[in-house]
């Protein structure tokens, strides 16, 4: 299934999660969601992260949950299978890619290079993610892009902060950014949901005010 328009306008900001302890899973999707931010891509980085996507999926019906860091096709199937919504790769492989267009899901593949934009594109995908978005160019290399491929939209994630996100925004081809600054593992570890709340509120705004900027 190909990427529809609007899982990239569900939230300008959409964070990018590692949780170490499933029981921090409910907690922190609930505080984004307190926050204003009603998506999470939740990494596939540690053991127990297909535990918590579905502990969230169950519990949170109102989040729009995806995994990220899915590397291989069956990664792709285990959370699909285990609740999410979209899934979300730092990078594509040909093998990868052929298998994320067949899932009932959205799919936002990632990308660094022109060249990979093209092979996303020939297999009918244009919302990607960009990363790593710093390294690979930032806001000028995205911009340099939106002539020559149009179509394509980018999600940067990737040395995103919330003293640069403005730029990426008042790009016309970055509709959403990813960042994993709005859940910190201090914060996790020491479980101050509130202050997560606090910072998704505080970037839910720094984004609507880039995007009125446009």
């Amino acid at each position: 299934m190909t990427s529809p328009a609007g899982l990239l306008e569900v939230s300008p900001v959409i964070p990018v999660v590692t949780v170490d302890n499933p029981d921090h899973a409910v907690p922190v999707a609930r505080a984004l969601l307190a926050g204003g931010i009603p998506i999470i891509e939740l990494t596939l980085r540690t053991d127990r992260a297909l535990e918590a996507l579905a502990a969230i999926r169950a519990d949170v019906p109102d989040i729009l949950i995806g995994a990220g860091t899915v590397l291989r096709p069956r990664q792709a199937d285990d959370a699909v299978e285990h609740g999410a919504r979209f899934v979300v790769s730092p990078g594509a492989s040909l093998p990868l890619l052929r298998h994320l267009v067949t899932l009932p899901v959205p799919v936002l593949p990632g990308v660094a290079t022109v060249s990979e934009v093209l092979t996303a594109l020939d297999h009918g995908l244009t919302d990607l993610k960009f990363f790593p978005a710093g390294p690979a160019g930032g806001p000028s290399y995205l911009s340099a892009l939106a002539a020559p491929v149009p179509q394509a939209r980018f999600c940067p994630t990737g040395g995103v902060t919330p003293d640069n996100m403005a730029d990426y925004l008042a790009l016309r081809n970055v509709p959403a950014i990813g960042g994993s600054w709005l859940t910190p593992a201090g914060v996790l570890t020491s479980q101050d949901w509130a202050r997560i709340s606090t910072l998704a509120q505080d970037a839910r705004n720094r984004a609507s005010q880039a995007q009125q900027g446009m």
